[in-house]
């Protein structure tokens, strides 16, 4: 996709007269399992992270498949880890139907102290397995209104509200039922105003779901792109963040710590720093997988990622940039509309 293509096409949708129009409050807030949080009382974020998925798939997704209690005793070492390296703040991406657990969540957070954050929303990537029937034969105002009432009266009777719209999507040219998606979570953004999360495979998908964005009244600012670092084109990247948008670099690993570092870097030498998120994308505990499988922890961002910025020149006002300052205005609540 050529720059000045895809310029127009987020130019549209909102450009910085829409960052202008942006309703959040005076002094934003986040919603964290256990309630709201200053969102600048967050301090280091980890913006994109799970600690249970399930790919069974939709129709056989269930809190049975796994006993919570075992899964605690797996999962709690890892976020212990995190925090004692500086993380304070860790954003569960799991959606409904692939294994989120919010009373496990709480459970979490209550034992270790660090804020987590979970969502709304649906995944519709891999072909729609983890969609549930409902999905696929309701109309966008339909989910957007039960993505809303969760964040009304809490997730499935627990009274936990969710913080963000998590949506999955498949990469290339969006799917009627991804489009769907893209529009449930503008009208739910509107409603609520929690920021969208989009699992988005390249940039072909991301300009279409700027598109709809724009047709919904709803700004690139509100809109996440998650696991921006999967895109082939770097001015796709920095034509997005120009307009708003959040770039969320977010499989850091050591196997791929020289991307990750180098995307970071042209971002900084473009001027769009102030738009990017960085995390691990890691985890987590597998229901159906002796011991819950192999669980990748969350610290290679503290041990390996941030000092090799730090060699590549990048101040510690630049890190605390990344890792507090941007995801707190990621995340912080309220509305952002065209």
């Amino acid at each position: 996709m050529k720059r000045r293509e895809f310029l127009k096409t987020v130019g549209a949708a909102s450009g910085m007269a829409g960052l202008l129009r942006a309703a959040v409050p005076a002094a934003p807030e986040v919603m964290t399992v256990r309630g709201k949080r200053p969102a600048g009382s967050l301090g280091f974020v980890l913006p994109h992270e799970h600690v249970l998925v399930d790919f069974i798939g939709a129709a056989e997704v269930s809190p049975a498949r796994y006993d919570a209690a075992v899964a605690y005793e797996k999962i709690k070492p890892f976020l212990d880890e995190a925090k004692a390296l500086g993380c304070a703040t860790l954003f569960e991406c799991t959606p409904a139907y692939l294994g989120r657990d919010p009373r496990l969540l709480v459970r979490l957070s209550e034992a270790t102290g660090l804020n987590l954050v979970t969502n709304t929303g649906y995944y519709a990537a891999r072909q729609n397995k983890f969609l549930p029937a409902h999905a696929l034969a309701e109309d966008a105002d339909a989910l957007a209104e039960r993505w809303a009432r969760e964040w009304r009266e809490g997730i499935e009777g627990t009274g936990v509200r969710p913080g963000f719209i998590k949506i999955g999507l498949d990469a290339g040219a969006l799917t009627e039922q991804g489009r769907k998606l893209v529009q449930a979570a503008a009208r739910t953004h509107r409603a609520t105003g929690l920021t969208i999360a989009a699992h988005t495979g390249n940039q072909v998908a991301a300009q279409e779901e700027l598109a709809i964005l724009r047709a919904e009244g709803v700004s690139p600012a509100a809109w996440i792109w998650v696991h921006a670092q999967n895109a082939t084109d770097e001015a796709a990247l920095v034509a997005a963040a120009r307009a708003g948008a959040w770039l969320s670099f977010d499989g850091v690993s050591p196997r791929t710590l020289a991307r990750h570092v180098a995307v970071v870097v042209a971002m900084k030498r473009e001027g769009v720093l102030g738009q990017v998120l960085v995390s691990h994308d890691a985890g987590w505990y597998r229901p159906g997988e002796p011991n819950g499988g192999q669980y990748r922890g969350y610290d290679v961002l503290f041990r390996a990622f941030l000092p090799a910025l730090r060699k590549e020149g990048f101040a510690d006002a630049e890190i605390r940039q990344l890792t507090v300052e941007n995801p707190a205005r990621a995340y912080a609540l309220g509305t952002r509309l065209a």
